[in-house]
Protein backbone atom coordinates (compact mmCIF):
# COMPACT_ATOMS: atom_id res chain seq x y z
CA UNK A 1 0.00 0.00 0.00
CA UNK A 2 1.56 3.46 -1.23
CA UNK A 3 1.33 5.76 1.95
CA UNK A 4 2.60 8.83 0.23
CA UNK A 5 0.04 11.01 -0.65
CA UNK A 6 -0.31 12.47 -4.08
CA UNK A 7 0.64 15.89 -4.30
CA UNK A 8 -2.73 17.81 -5.01
CA UNK A 9 -3.94 16.15 -1.65
CA UNK A 10 -1.26 16.77 0.16
CA UNK A 11 -1.44 20.78 -0.78
CA UNK A 12 -5.67 19.98 -0.09
CA UNK A 13 -4.46 19.43 3.17
CA UNK A 14 -2.57 21.97 3.92
CA UNK A 15 -4.81 24.71 2.90
CA UNK A 16 -7.85 23.57 5.03
CA UNK A 17 -4.82 23.07 7.93
CA UNK A 18 -3.98 27.02 7.27
CA UNK A 19 -7.18 27.92 7.37
CA UNK A 20 -8.42 25.80 10.52
CA UNK A 21 -5.17 27.48 11.58
CA UNK A 22 -6.58 31.04 10.31
CA UNK A 23 -10.25 30.73 12.01
CA UNK A 24 -8.69 29.48 15.30
CA UNK A 25 -6.39 32.61 15.53
CA UNK A 26 -9.52 34.83 15.38
CA UNK A 27 -10.28 34.50 18.77
CA UNK A 28 -6.62 35.42 19.91
CA UNK A 29 -7.30 38.72 17.07
CA UNK A 30 -10.59 39.91 18.97
CA UNK A 31 -9.18 40.10 22.52
CA UNK A 32 -5.92 42.61 21.30
CA UNK A 33 -9.02 44.58 19.25
CA UNK A 34 -10.89 44.53 22.28
CA UNK A 35 -8.40 45.65 24.76
CA UNK A 36 -7.81 48.49 22.42
CA UNK A 37 -11.50 49.98 23.35
CA UNK A 38 -13.05 48.08 20.52
CA UNK A 39 -16.64 46.42 21.11
CA UNK A 40 -18.08 43.86 19.67
CA UNK A 41 -20.80 45.81 17.20
CA UNK A 42 -18.02 47.96 15.82
CA UNK A 43 -15.32 44.55 15.73
CA UNK A 44 -17.98 42.52 13.43
CA UNK A 45 -19.52 45.90 11.11
CA UNK A 46 -16.16 46.47 10.72
CA UNK A 47 -14.83 42.83 9.95
CA UNK A 48 -17.95 42.41 7.85
CA UNK A 49 -17.31 45.78 5.61
CA UNK A 50 -14.23 44.92 5.24
CA UNK A 51 -13.96 40.85 4.23
CA UNK A 52 -17.51 41.38 2.09
CA UNK A 53 -15.67 44.57 -0.09
CA UNK A 54 -13.10 42.02 -0.37
CA UNK A 55 -15.00 38.87 -1.40
CA UNK A 56 -17.62 41.52 -3.84
CA UNK A 57 -14.23 42.64 -5.46
CA UNK A 58 -13.09 38.84 -6.17
CA UNK A 59 -16.40 37.51 -7.12
CA UNK A 60 -17.28 40.34 -9.94
CA UNK A 61 -13.23 39.78 -10.84
CA UNK A 62 -13.75 35.87 -11.34
CA UNK A 63 -16.99 36.77 -13.42
CA UNK A 64 -19.57 34.52 -10.80
CA UNK A 65 -22.86 34.24 -11.53
CA UNK A 66 -25.42 35.55 -9.06
CA UNK A 67 -28.06 33.89 -7.44
CA UNK A 68 -31.59 35.19 -7.60
CA UNK A 69 -34.88 34.38 -6.46
CA UNK A 70 -35.52 32.39 -3.49
CA UNK A 71 -31.80 31.17 -3.33
CA UNK A 72 -30.86 35.12 -2.90
CA UNK A 73 -33.30 35.62 -0.16
CA UNK A 74 -32.24 32.50 1.36
CA UNK A 75 -28.54 33.35 1.16
CA UNK A 76 -29.33 37.21 2.46
CA UNK A 77 -31.56 35.67 5.19
CA UNK A 78 -28.67 33.55 6.32
CA UNK A 79 -26.00 36.07 6.17
CA UNK A 80 -28.29 38.90 8.02
CA UNK A 81 -29.57 36.42 10.77
CA UNK A 82 -28.25 33.64 10.87
CA UNK A 83 -24.38 34.03 10.10
CA UNK A 84 -24.21 37.54 12.04
CA UNK A 85 -26.32 35.70 15.07
CA UNK A 86 -23.41 33.45 15.24
CA UNK A 87 -20.30 35.93 15.16
CA UNK A 88 -22.67 37.87 17.48
CA UNK A 89 -23.01 34.75 20.15
CA UNK A 90 -18.96 33.94 19.46
CA UNK A 91 -17.89 37.25 19.49
CA UNK A 92 -19.72 37.91 23.00
CA UNK A 93 -18.82 34.89 24.39
CA UNK A 94 -15.12 36.08 23.76
CA UNK A 95 -15.79 38.93 26.23
CA UNK A 96 -17.01 36.40 29.25
CA UNK A 97 -14.83 33.38 29.07
CA UNK A 98 -11.60 32.16 27.87
CA UNK A 99 -11.08 31.45 24.02
CA UNK A 100 -10.05 28.09 24.04
CA UNK A 101 -13.16 27.27 25.91
CA UNK A 102 -15.15 29.35 23.52
CA UNK A 103 -13.49 27.60 20.15
CA UNK A 104 -14.12 23.99 22.23
CA UNK A 105 -17.70 24.73 22.40
CA UNK A 106 -18.32 25.77 19.36
CA UNK A 107 -17.24 22.34 17.97
CA UNK A 108 -20.66 20.55 19.38
CA UNK A 109 -21.73 21.77 15.95
CA UNK A 110 -21.20 18.70 14.24
CA UNK A 111 -23.53 16.85 17.18
CA UNK A 112 -26.36 19.83 16.22
CA UNK A 113 -26.40 19.11 13.20
CA UNK A 114 -26.59 15.20 12.98
CA UNK A 115 -29.32 15.70 15.78
CA UNK A 116 -31.11 18.63 13.56
CA UNK A 117 -30.42 16.15 10.65
CA UNK A 118 -32.44 13.14 11.77
CA UNK A 119 -35.04 15.81 13.34
CA UNK A 120 -36.01 16.96 9.78
CA UNK A 121 -35.61 13.24 8.20
CA UNK A 122 -32.82 13.99 6.23
CA UNK A 123 -30.67 11.05 7.77
CA UNK A 124 -30.68 8.26 9.99
CA UNK A 125 -28.83 8.19 13.61
CA UNK A 126 -26.69 5.32 12.68
CA UNK A 127 -25.40 3.07 15.97
CA UNK A 128 -21.74 5.55 15.62
CA UNK A 129 -23.72 8.45 15.45
CA UNK A 130 -25.14 7.80 18.22
CA UNK A 131 -21.97 6.74 20.26
CA UNK A 132 -20.73 10.09 19.04
CA UNK A 133 -23.49 11.99 20.01
CA UNK A 134 -22.68 10.50 23.54
CA UNK A 135 -19.16 11.20 23.78
CA UNK A 136 -19.71 14.70 22.90
CA UNK A 137 -22.72 15.09 25.33
CA UNK A 138 -20.29 13.87 27.87
CA UNK A 139 -17.26 16.22 26.58
CA UNK A 140 -19.65 19.44 27.07
CA UNK A 141 -20.65 17.89 30.21
CA UNK A 142 -16.24 18.05 31.23
CA UNK A 143 -15.73 21.56 29.49
CA UNK A 144 -18.46 23.15 31.10
CA UNK A 145 -19.06 21.41 34.55
CA UNK A 146 -15.94 23.34 36.76
CA UNK A 147 -17.41 26.71 35.14
CA UNK A 148 -20.83 26.35 36.22
CA UNK A 149 -19.34 24.62 39.51
CA UNK A 150 -17.34 27.64 40.44
CA UNK A 151 -14.53 25.70 40.31
CA UNK A 152 -10.82 26.71 39.40
CA UNK A 153 -11.70 26.84 35.63
CA UNK A 154 -14.69 28.84 36.35
CA UNK A 155 -15.85 31.48 34.36
CA UNK A 156 -19.18 33.84 33.70
CA UNK A 157 -22.11 31.16 33.18
CA UNK A 158 -23.08 33.80 30.10
CA UNK A 159 -20.01 32.96 28.55
CA UNK A 160 -21.02 29.27 28.59
CA UNK A 161 -24.51 30.00 27.51
CA UNK A 162 -23.19 32.38 24.57
CA UNK A 163 -20.72 29.97 23.54
CA UNK A 164 -22.99 26.88 23.05
CA UNK A 165 -25.88 29.07 21.53
CA UNK A 166 -23.33 30.02 18.77
CA UNK A 167 -22.55 26.06 18.02
CA UNK A 168 -26.40 26.16 17.92
CA UNK A 169 -27.11 28.78 15.51
CA UNK A 170 -24.49 27.64 13.12
CA UNK A 171 -25.64 24.48 13.25
CA UNK A 172 -28.78 25.43 12.21
CA UNK A 173 -27.03 27.79 9.43
CA UNK A 174 -25.12 24.56 7.95
CA UNK A 175 -28.69 22.66 7.99
CA UNK A 176 -30.53 25.39 6.16
CA UNK A 177 -27.85 26.10 3.61
CA UNK A 178 -27.08 22.96 2.66
CA UNK A 179 -29.51 23.15 -0.02
CA UNK A 180 -28.68 26.37 -1.57
CA UNK A 181 -24.80 25.05 -1.69
CA UNK A 182 -25.52 22.74 -3.91
CA UNK A 183 -26.73 25.58 -6.49
CA UNK A 184 -24.36 28.52 -6.10
CA UNK A 185 -20.55 28.51 -6.14
CA UNK A 186 -19.07 28.48 -2.75
CA UNK A 187 -17.11 31.72 -3.16
CA UNK A 188 -20.83 33.79 -4.25
CA UNK A 189 -22.03 32.06 -1.19
CA UNK A 190 -19.72 33.17 1.01
CA UNK A 191 -19.86 36.91 -0.13
CA UNK A 192 -23.67 36.98 -0.37
CA UNK A 193 -23.58 35.73 3.12
CA UNK A 194 -21.40 38.05 4.37
CA UNK A 195 -21.96 40.79 2.70
CA UNK A 196 -25.08 40.69 4.04
CA UNK A 197 -24.20 39.84 7.73
CA UNK A 198 -22.80 43.48 7.34
CA UNK A 199 -25.79 45.26 7.91
CA UNK A 200 -27.23 44.55 10.88
CA UNK A 201 -23.75 45.56 12.70
CA UNK A 202 -23.06 48.43 10.56
CA UNK A 203 -26.59 49.57 11.37
CA UNK A 204 -26.16 48.69 15.29
CA UNK A 205 -22.83 49.97 14.87
CA UNK A 206 -23.71 54.05 13.35
CA UNK A 207 -27.21 54.16 16.08
CA UNK A 208 -25.04 53.71 19.14
CA UNK A 209 -21.78 55.69 17.42
CA UNK A 210 -18.77 53.21 16.92
CA UNK A 211 -16.35 52.62 19.42
CA UNK A 212 -13.07 52.43 16.75
CA UNK A 213 -9.40 51.38 17.95
CA UNK A 214 -7.79 53.28 19.93
CA UNK A 215 -4.28 52.90 18.21
CA UNK A 216 -2.28 50.62 16.11
CA UNK A 217 -2.78 47.50 17.79
CA UNK A 218 -6.30 47.30 17.43
CA UNK A 219 -6.66 48.15 14.13
CA UNK A 220 -4.09 45.34 13.06
CA UNK A 221 -6.21 43.40 15.12
CA UNK A 222 -9.59 44.53 13.55
CA UNK A 223 -7.48 44.03 10.01
CA UNK A 224 -6.57 40.49 10.99
CA UNK A 225 -9.51 39.56 11.91
CA UNK A 226 -11.03 40.92 8.18
CA UNK A 227 -7.86 39.31 6.23
CA UNK A 228 -6.69 36.16 7.60
CA UNK A 229 -9.17 35.03 9.58
CA UNK A 230 -12.29 35.34 7.50
CA UNK A 231 -11.05 36.35 3.78
CA UNK A 232 -7.55 34.25 3.62
CA UNK A 233 -9.93 31.37 5.71
CA UNK A 234 -12.65 30.92 3.70
CA UNK A 235 -10.28 30.83 0.72
CA UNK A 236 -8.14 28.75 1.63
CA UNK A 237 -10.94 26.21 3.02
CA UNK A 238 -12.26 26.52 -0.44
CA UNK A 239 -9.20 25.49 -2.35
CA UNK A 240 -8.72 22.66 0.32
CA UNK A 241 -12.50 21.35 0.35
CA UNK A 242 -11.49 20.93 -3.90
CA UNK A 243 -8.75 18.74 -3.42
CA UNK A 244 -9.56 16.28 -0.71
CA UNK A 245 -13.52 16.67 0.11
CA UNK A 246 -15.67 17.73 2.61
CA UNK A 247 -14.99 14.34 4.74
CA UNK A 248 -11.47 14.90 5.09
CA UNK A 249 -11.66 18.71 5.44
CA UNK A 250 -14.11 18.62 8.22
CA UNK A 251 -12.11 15.90 10.06
CA UNK A 252 -9.11 18.23 9.32
CA UNK A 253 -11.03 21.41 10.48
CA UNK A 254 -10.71 20.05 14.18
CA UNK A 255 -7.58 21.53 14.98
CA UNK A 256 -9.11 24.77 14.73
CA UNK A 257 -9.78 25.02 18.58
CA UNK A 258 -6.34 22.99 19.27
CA UNK A 259 -5.00 26.20 17.67
CA UNK A 260 -6.78 28.19 19.98
CA UNK A 261 -6.31 26.59 23.02
CA UNK A 262 -2.54 27.22 21.90
CA UNK A 263 -2.45 30.65 20.99
CA UNK A 264 -4.48 31.31 23.96
CA UNK A 265 -2.09 29.02 26.35
CA UNK A 266 1.27 31.02 25.06
CA UNK A 267 0.05 34.65 23.84
CA UNK A 268 -2.57 35.37 26.38
CA UNK A 269 -1.92 33.16 29.07
CA UNK A 270 -4.94 31.91 29.47
CA UNK A 271 -5.14 28.48 30.98
CA UNK A 272 -8.14 25.89 30.99
CA UNK A 273 -8.78 23.49 33.63
CA UNK A 274 -7.16 19.78 32.98
CA UNK A 275 -10.68 18.60 33.09
CA UNK A 276 -12.14 20.79 30.61
CA UNK A 277 -9.23 19.73 28.05
CA UNK A 278 -10.61 16.74 28.57
CA UNK A 279 -14.15 17.32 27.25
CA UNK A 280 -12.61 19.17 24.61
CA UNK A 281 -10.70 16.06 23.56
CA UNK A 282 -13.72 14.10 23.93
CA UNK A 283 -15.88 16.93 21.65
CA UNK A 284 -12.95 16.52 18.98
CA UNK A 285 -13.05 13.01 19.13
CA UNK A 286 -17.12 12.73 18.42
CA UNK A 287 -16.27 14.89 15.38
CA UNK A 288 -14.02 12.75 13.59
CA UNK A 289 -16.58 9.59 14.74
CA UNK A 290 -19.21 11.81 12.76
CA UNK A 291 -16.65 12.08 10.00
CA UNK A 292 -16.16 8.48 9.57
CA UNK A 293 -19.72 8.02 9.71
CA UNK A 294 -20.35 10.48 6.95
CA UNK A 295 -17.60 8.37 4.81
CA UNK A 296 -18.99 5.12 5.35
CA UNK A 297 -22.34 6.50 3.97
CA UNK A 298 -20.49 7.71 1.13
Amino acid sequence: MNMIEPPNRVAGMAFVVASASAFGAMAIFARYAYRDGVDTTTLLALRFTIAGAILVAASAAAGASWPRGRDLATLVALGAVGYAGQAASFFTALTLAPAGLVALLLYLNPAIVALLAAWRGHEQLAPRTIVALAIALAGTALTVGPALAGGPGGVHPAGIAFGVLSALIYAVYIVVSTGVAARVEPLVMSTVVIASATVPFAALALARGPSLPAGATGWTAVAAIALVSTVAAISWFFAGLKRIGPTRASTLSTVEPAVTVALAALVLDERIASVQLAGGALILAAVMLLAKEVRARG
